[in-house]
């Protein structure tokens, strides 16, 4: 699995959310994103100490920001292989277990289409590929 389409980044990160990583990782250094299927905690990209979350061997690394690795199920990339995630940050209580929880902001994933070899417009947000 390429890490770019075209040249794009499958994952981005919006200034908001590298600053809140950056804040995370003062607490906790070694962090991963793990994209949520679902369940208790909607779709939302979850932040975990990477010694407390075990990567399975069917999920699929779809790139780093702000130097985290970003993983999702690859059944969940098999639905989203032709769709760029961008995370970003907006108020509120992160997923139970997401160590952005308690910081009254919470990850949240955008996304947008590749499509024709091209991206598709994105969303109206800064984004940096990092």
């Amino acid at each position: 699995m390429e890490a770019t389409v075209n040249g794009d980044p499958r994952v981005l990160a919006t200034d908001a959310a590298l600053d809140l990583i950056a804040e995370i990782k003062h607490d906790h250094p070694d962090i991963l994103f793990h994209q949520s299927g679902g369940c208790c905690d909607g779709s939302s990209p979850m932040c975990y100490p990477a010694n407390e979350f075990m990567v399975g061997d069917s999920d699929v690394k779809l790139g780093e920001i702000g130097g985290v690795p970003v993983y999702i199920s690859a059944s969940q990339f098999e639905a989203w292989k032709h769709t760029q995630l961008i995370i970003d940050v907006v108020p509120g209580r992160g997923g139970m277990f997401s160590l952005d929880n308690g910081r009254e902001k919470r990850f949240l994933t955008r996304s947008r289409l590749f499509a024709g070899g091209e991206a598709c417009a994105v969303p109206d947000v800064t984004v940096k590929a990092v």
